[in-house]
């Protein structure tokens, strides 16, 4: 469960997004990042017990910088607004399908897949996903995975025709458009300060598992 504290800390930050208000409330901050750290490494344990590819990581490897990288952006505002962690058996800066999670006051959400995955990976997850059409219905099919994704798999990003290979007739057509494949689930700030929070969030992560296995085995 997360503190009260850290969802204030993210509001009043969003007010204040500039360095002299951040470095004065840097306890806060600390005290935030620490609460969400306890978090993610309390989710990482408990993903664990069903995906021990993830059980050598600690909350460092996987959650990312609240600095913005404004380099190429027109929004010149220096920090996230948001707390976030990205749960992989590559951590956080190896690109593979895994968990994640994001704390932003009223815009919480659960959520797992492959995001943008490279060239190479999308050919061998869209090849396995042809070949092992029944095994993927399957999966995204089965009861868990529906209670807790009621919007499926989505692909963020879509092709407007079939990729090279494949035609309209292909019925797994629709998937083999996606050029990512991201189930989510909207939580709310109340329900992460609950105390069963972290085992409902397991819950979630156990039903999106057999995705991620199957993703992560295409690429391998």
């Amino acid at each position: 469960m997360l503190q009260a504290p850290t969802f204030k800390f993210l509001k009043e930050l969003k007010k204040n997004n500039n360095k002299a208000w951040f470095d004065e409330h840097r306890k806060q901050y600390e005290a935030a990042k620490a609460d969400f750290y306890l978090l993610a490494d309390n989710i990482i344990s408990g993903i664990s017990s069903f995906d021990p590819s993830v059980a050598h990581l600690k909350a460092k490897d996987c959650a990312f910088r609240i600095n913005r990288d404004i380099r190429f952006s027109k929004d010149k505002s220096p920090y996230k607004t948001n707390m976030g962690a990205f749960i992989s058996k590559g951590g956080k800066k190896i690109n593979y399908a895994g968990y994640y999670i994001h704390i932003e006051p009223g815009q919480c959400f659960i959520a797992g897949g492959f995001y943008m995955p490279d060239s190479p990976q999308l050919s061998k997850i869209r090849q396995e996903i042809d070949y092992s059409f029944t095994e993927w219905k399957k999966i995204i099919n089965a009861a868990s995975f529906k209670k807790h994704f009621t919007k499926g798999v989505e692909g963020i990003e879509v092709l407007s025709r079939p990729p090279k290979g494949y035609d309209d007739s292909n019925p797994a057509i629709d998937f083999l458009k996606m050029k990512s494949f991201i189930v989510s689930r909207p939580v709310t700030d109340t329900f992460l300060q609950e105390k069963n929070a972290v085992r409902e969030i397991i819950k979630t992560y156990e039903a999106m598992q057999p995705m991620i296995m199957f993703l992560n085995a295409a690429v391998d």
